[in-house]
């Protein structure tokens, strides 16, 4: 059975609903046969990787990037897991108070240094969440999910 790893860092109420949109989508009843696997940033290890098949990622925007916890997650999984995951499937969802922009392009950066291949495109979200955002977000989870589920 395909593994769906999410690695988050979530420390407002804003990132907490837009993780669990993501997670709803992914875990959706529609999509079968794909195990979703959740770990915050700051816990996940470079097994947690190597053992799934596909990653959403989810991060809030801090002084202009990523959480400093997803930093620490790529910092430890980088090498261990770089030849090992090249092309596997990648989504990824960034909130911030107003801009997101530093924070997309150090994950851009990073995925593509590990030779991900994104999946899905990203889900930006400035300030409060809309309706909007969050359907975004399910529809992040479940499209990843489901690209696992197909194989």
């Amino acid at each position: 059975m395909p593994t769906l790893l999410i690695v988050h860092h979530t420390p407002s109420p804003r990132c907490q609903e837009l993780f669990e949109a993501v997670v709803s989508g992914a875990t959706t009843p529609e999509i079968e046969g794909v195990r979703v696997v959740r770990r915050a940033a700051l816990s996940a290890t470079a097994a947690d990787v190597l053992a799934a098949d596909g990653y959403l990622l989810g991060t809030p925007a801090n002084l202009g990037y990523m959480s400093g916890a997803l930093k620490h997650f790529f910092d430890q999984i980088y090498y261990p897991c770089l030849d090992e995951t090249q092309g596997r499937p990648f989504g990824y969802y960034v909130h911030g108070g107003n801009d997101v922009t530093g924070a997309v392009r150090a994950i851009e950066a990073v995925t593509t240094g590990l030779g991900w291949r994104r999946a899905a495109e990203a889900v930006t979200v400035t300030g409060e969440p809309g309706k909007s955002d969050v359907e975004a977000c399910w529809e992040l989870g479940a499209t990843v999910a489901a690209g696992l589920a197909e194989g």
